[in-house]
């Protein structure tokens, strides 16, 4: 299944050879390099070099415009495509193609890149294969299966790793094996499909797009993940003395900030493979012609696979020549694609938001009803997943639920804890109560978007969204939809009350929704 994330940058080669001692008993600073001017980071997606800023601080002259004269970048994809086939890429089928950037910056930014047919495919065929030692693994970076298994089992993960390890073959330059994939990877500088990169890299105005949507608070706990593996990173370091001895430079918390860490991990995330029935150390991979320059899709089938020493891309549906190539993304609802990926597919069938229930720890019966639910599956904090075109289902299952936070009579639930399976008694006063509760919860919910769903249709009909501005609004009428169709189900379900003058029930320990 491919999964999660590009990344890669770095200033200019810094010359001489060092060799490090391979774990002092104490950590010594190692020689700095002369200093040089540093490049100015920019974090907006129109912007910055992907891994690290250029050595000279100088920016790359401005694109040509998107059109016919977009022709004139193609020598650098057959610089890529010979780096390639120089070293084992057998023949494909594929060719790789531009497409313009609908960025609001008068055509100065660089256009995709995208694999596509290079001739007709038929469902079934190998549309190309890259051998094992063009793709990087934490088995080519750390070279030992046990160092991976440590490392990633404790405080950092494989992109972690990657990331680090592409951050200091870029301070190579050309000298790196990896200089052409990381050219590569720097102009696609981990823009997704829409030309957007993921949120963990907008500005706090940008973050704004997304106000009322779970999708912000989510963005936060990633970037403090991220901080938290970066404080971690001189303990990958010194524990891989083989591996980093080959670099002249200082460890990595001296060597590279915070920022250019998190737009080396960003990018890092956007391209990363995850292959099955691999090896730990083989698990995650950077794959030549994999993502982000194949289109990612969630109702596609097919995807990049391990096959003996090399990844191949099998393609499940005809293609003629020219059509961009397109990989299944995995089972993630469309708030993890936006930030993995940097886009929203509207055809998503695994999309979903989560309504979070929890019983009442004031509840003097709580440890009871706890029991009761967990006994029915249920936890004392229980997620309840709203699949798209699924709504009414998932209400239908919270009720039982929220009925059990009802109960008060100890009686009655003494009852309910000697019966088996799901016994909540269902009165028309709890049923009521029950429906209210949740009907009032999500109205609060939507009331927290500052745009309702007709502004936010209103806004893409009109076409002229700048592209983070587009796909926010994309996430949060697609979270919009589900919630009004969980308040339709709501309040159907409410009007097959059979008697509605009957009031609610009153609830001292409710249970909780968020």
């Amino acid at each position: 299944m491919a999964s999660v994330s590009p990344a890669a940058a770095a200033a200019a080669a810094i010359a001489g050879t060092h060799h490090r001692l391979l774990l002092p008993s104490s950590p010594r600073r190692l020689p700095r390099p002369r200093p040089r001017p540093r490049a100015r980071l920019h974090l907006a997606a129109c912007h910055a070099d992907t891994l690290l800023p250029s050595s000279s601080g100088a920016r790359a002259p401005p694109a040509p415009a998107a059109g016919p004269s977009a022709a004139a970048s193609e020598p650098v994809s057959d610089r890529f495509f010979d780096w390639l086939r120089s070293h084992g890429l057998p023949p494909g089928k594929v060719a790789i193609r531009e497409r313009p950037v609908p960025c609001s910056r008068e055509g100065k930014d660089l256009p995709l890149r995208y694999v596509a047919a290079g001739e007709d495919l038929q469902a079934g065929d190998v549309a190309f294969e890259v051998p094992m030692s063009l793709v990087v693994t934490l088995e080519r970076v750390l070279g030992d299966e046990s160092v991976a298994e440590l490392l990633t089992t404790n405080k950092l993960s494989e992109l972690a790793c990657l990331a680090l390890y592409l951050m200091y073959e870029k301070k190579q330059g050309k000298d790196s094996f990896w200089y052409p994939y990381i050219k590569e990877l720097d102009r696609q500088r981990g823009r997704g499909q829409l030309a957007v990169e993921s949120p963990l890299l907008w500005t706090e105005s940008e973050l704004d797009y997304l106000n009322g949507s779970p999708m912000r608070e989510e963005v936060v706990a990633r970037d403090e993940g991220i901080r938290r593996e970066y404080n971690e990173l001189d303990t990958l370091w010194f524990m891989a003395g083989s591996l980093f001895q080959q670099y002249p430079f200082d460890i990595p918390t001296e060597a590279f900030p915070f920022e250019i860490f998190k737009q080396a991990f960003v990018a890092v995330q956007s391209c990363v493979v995850h292959l099955q029935k691999v090896t730990l150390a083989r698990r995650f991979a950077l794959v030549p012609l994999g993502p982000p320059l194949l289109t990612y899709k969630s109702n596609c089938k097919a995807m990049l696979t391990a096959d003996g020493d090399s990844v191949r891309l099998v393609v499940d549906r005809p293609y003629t020549a020219g059509e961009p190539l397109i990989v299944w993304c995995g089972p993630q609802p469309n708030s993890r694609l936006l930030l993995n990926y940097g886009f929203v597919d509207e055809d998503n069938p695994y999309d979903r938001i989560v309504i979070e229930a929890s019983l009442n720890t004031e509840d003097p019966q709580y440890q009871e009803k706890r029991m009761v639910a967990q006994r029915n599956g249920k936890l004392a904090i229980q997620n309840f997943h709203v699949f798209i075109g699924k709504e009414r289902e998932t209400v239908a299952e919270m009720l039982p639920y929220l009925r059990l936070g009802y109960i008060s009579d100890p009686d009655e639930m003494q009852s309910i804890l000697s019966s088996e399976g799901d016994t909540c008694p269902v009165s028309p006063c709890t049923e009521r109560a029950v429906l209210d509760q949740l009907v009032g919860y999500l109205k609060s919910r939507l009331s927290g978007y500052p745009t309702t769903l007709d502004e936010d249709e209103a806004m893409l009909a009109g076409g002229n969204l700048e592209p983070k501005k587009e796909v926010a609004t994309r996430l949060v009428r697609l979270e919009k939809k589900m919630l009004h169709a969980c308040l339709e189900a709501a309040n159907e379900f409410i009007n097959d009350l059979p008697d509605h003058t009957v009031l609610p029930c009153p609830a001292p320990f409710a249970p909780e929704l968020k």
